[in-house]
């Protein structure tokens, strides 16, 4: 199968690759958008996890292509293997996953929890045993498998930097209406080293300032999307509408989570919208109408010592029961009904792909290790993430100035000047 993807160009799918995508659990993801809310401020952010599996897809080919450049034998059965599994790698999303699994920590990750497991003792498993790749699939997903794939085709699909990083942030660049992008030389660095997929800072001995200009311009990009589009307030108030309103309706037992893999961002909005739990169809509704409560707090690390934040982490990220008793101690000062109150603390920020394994002249190590100027490159951006960490107390706006007043004497903290 041929299709026309505005971010890779043609991607031509294998006959297996066509068959998988055609399953059920994968159409699914038609449904469910890969920036959750952010189309609220970037209007054309309405691409999909499908969309994004594709790409994913294209991308894993790509890798394999390098190494194959490289000298390192790859099988055409493993190669099909690695673009199932890059086809399948967001099969677990559910609506808004991220909002509901990082922000607000309702459920599991759903890289890290039984869904995958579920879906491979079910219909998914069942198709991928009647096609003949369930197993290598399997293993390249970090399931129990009967076959064990090589620690580079994984790294290809799960690792620092891979395929799923290298589509969706030039997909979410695209399709946000940034003009931000990474140069295709970086997929002449990846090589093989030790059994992992890593970046070759190093040829003939001696270091590539080039290649390591490479990686450090998508780690870049990689905090550009993270400051402009995924931590943008209004994504974030947005999206913590709807947390707290399937929060609600999961407490009274109209919703679980299994039910979360049979919908998609819109029929899972309806069904919170018409539910018989008044405080979640609320929520919900105003998120429907785009009537989002506003910023009445808020704080940053410049004013929030790091061990504070920890603990706040721990108290109002960690902890549901922590978090609504604030909301509704917050909510009886202010005179507000429960729903017109939603705090959000996120998880600490860090840099993942700075562990990315990297070879240099000195042999093989991580990126954040390799050297003086890359070290000191990579320290900035982490400095520069952490910074990113923001508290909020989101309320109506005629509420704002009070509850700012309120929440300063409640966290003992002054609140931070609000851009208007």
């Amino acid at each position: 199968m041929l299709l026309r993807d505005p971010i890779h160009g043609d991607i031509e799918l294998t006959r297996l690759e066509t068959a998988v995508i055609d399953l059920p659990v994968v159409q699914r993801l038609r449904g469910i958008k890969q920036l959750g809310t952010a189309h609220l401020v970037y209007p054309g952010a309405l691409h999909t996890r499908f969309d994004h599996s594709i790409g994913a897809c294209a991308v894993a080919h790509r890798i394999v292509d390098s190494l194959r450049r490289k000298g390192l034998v790859v099988p055409q059965e493993l190669e099909e293997a690695v673009g199932v599994a890059a086809l399948l790698h967001d099969v677990t999303h559910v609506p808004f996953g991220h909002t509901l699994e990082d922000e607000r920590r309702l459920f599991a990750r759903h890289d890290k929890g039984s869904r995958l497991e579920n879906l491979f003792a079910g219909e998914l498993g069942a198709a991928l045993t009647r096609l003949g790749v369930r197993e290598p699939v399997a293993s390249l997903l970090g399931l129990p498998s009967s076959e064990t794939m090589p620690g580079w085709a994984k790294d290809i699909i799960s690792g620092s930097v891979d395929a799923d990083l290298l589509d969706y942030l030039r997909r979410d660049s695209y399709f946000s209406g940034l003009a931000q992008n990474y140069d295709d030389r970086i997929f002449r660095c990846f090589a093989e080293r030790d059994d992992r997929l890593v970046i070759r800072l190093a040829r003939d001995g001696m270091d590539r300032p080039d290649a390591r200009s490479e990686i450090i311009g998508v780690l870049r990009l990689r905090y550009y999307l993270t400051e402009r589009v995924y931590y943008h307030h209004t994504k974030v108030v947005a999206g913590a509408m709807i947390s707290k309103s399937v929060e609600l309706a999961l407490d009274h037992n109209v919703l679980a989570e299994n039910d979360l893999l049979e919908l998609n961002d819109w029929t899972l909005l309806d069904r919170l919208a018409r539910c018989d739990v008044p405080d979640a169809a609320i929520l919900a509704r105003r998120t429907l109408n785009r009537e989002l409560l506003k910023r009445g707090y808020v704080v940053s690390g410049r004013s929030v010592p790091p061990e504070q934040r920890k603990t706040w982490v721990a108290r109002f990220h960690a902890s549901r029961e922590h978090r609504a008793q604030a909301e509704r101690e917050m909510a009886a000062q202010l005179g507000l009904p429960f729903t017109d109150v939603v705090l959000y603390c996120p998880a600490l920020t860090a840099m993942k792909e700075a562990a990315v394994p990297v070879e240099t002249s000195r042999g093989l190590e991580y990126l954040k290790d390799a050297g003086s100027t890359t070290s000191a490159e990579i320290g900035a951006l982490q400095d520069r993430y952490a910074d990113l960490w923001r508290f909020y107390l989101f309320v109506p706006d005629h509420a704002a100035a009070r509850a700012a007043s309120i929440a300063q004497d409640m966290f003992k903290v002054p609140q931070e000047r609000i851009p208007t």
